[in-house]
């Protein structure tokens, strides 16, 4: 079973003739992903990356068989791009584009929700399914077929814990980035309930940081669902100061909530064993397996 992409997976590119949609359109494709058409109103007729491009997503399903979509669009239009996805039935939607205005995302949400589609983003690095295709801007080399899933929401960090994993010998499952802003598709706990019930996932890793409550969220469904699978964390920022947005828009301390420290500790207290710095989860996850085995 794959989560969100994978062999599966037929693809079309929003945004493929910018800059950052040519760029990662090729990297995806020397993946291994499927892509099979780009838009760009205005472009159609043209190809990018050896892939045809439409004007519409509309017109792209009149002659291909795409389920899924990455959005490249810029901020301004990136509502009206993943609401045409949504309108064709791509499922899920893949939004890169960061500092989408927070109206337009809320929108974007609730038009998602009343339509089943599953948003993954905005300000996000994409999902991977090591081995299979990945939607996104990761680096595909540092990821390897295995059984730990990730979340995480912070892009950067994705990439590392993952290398970190891949050199201890463990493998990944899929591995997604929630998004960096303050309005998302996919939270933790929806990751959460997926990986529960993906049967290639054994464990996993949640990478998280400062702002919001998505970590004390996420930790208040372990405890109450009694979480099935062992879970190891990280959270960012133990450092940042109160009120300064440090990096992602949804990254900001508010009052006394928010803060690393708190996430942290909600984590502990329901059992999460929470890494000091990232290199430590592999062996946190070595460490839970252990005991597992042992009980």
């Amino acid at each position: 079973m794959t989560l969100l992409v994978g062999k599966h997976t037929r693809a079309i590119v929003q945004g493929i003739t910018g800059n950052q949609g040519a760029f990662h359109t090729r990297l995806m494709l020397d993946y291994g992903t499927q892509i099979v058409a780009g838009v760009t109103p205005g472009k159609g007729g043209t190809v990018s990356q050896g892939v045809p491009v439409f004007d519409t997503v509309a017109s792209v399903l009149e002659k291909n068989d795409a389920n899924a979509s990455i959005i490249f669009v810029p901020a301004p239009f990136a509502k009206e791009a993943g609401m045409e996805a949504i309108d064709a039935g791509l499922n899920p939607v893949v939004i890169i584009t960061e500092m989408i205005p927070a109206r337009d995302s809320m929108v974007l949400m609730a038009y998602a929700r009343e339509h089943g589609a599953t948003i993954v983003g905005p300000n996000t690095p994409g999902v991977i399914t090591p081995g299979e295709a990945k939607l996104g801007i990761m680096p595909g080399d540092v990821f390897t077929p295995g059984g730990v899933g990730v979340a995480s929401r912070s892009g950067t960090l994705t990439y590392e814990i993952a290398s970190y994993l891949t050199h201890a010998g463990i493998g990944q499952s899929t591995c997604l980035g929630i998004g960096g802003d303050p309005v998302t598709g996919l939270n933790f706990v929806d990751v959460l309930k997926m990986f529960r019930d993906d049967k290639s996932t054994s464990a996993v890793v949640l990478i998280g940081e400062i702002g919001g409550s998505a970590e004390e969220d996420a930790g208040n469904y372990i405890a109450e669902t009694h979480y099935p699978k062992p879970v190891a964390a990280y959270v960012a920022g133990r450092a940042a100061p109160p009120g300064k947005r440090m990096g992602h828009a949804g990254a900001i301390i508010t009052g006394t909530e928010g803060t690393a420290d708190a996430k942290m500790k909600r984590f502990r207290e329901v059992g999460v064993l929470v890494a000091e710095v990232p290199s430590e989860l592999p062996r946190l996850l070595q460490r839970q397996s252990a005991e597992i085995r042992v009980q």
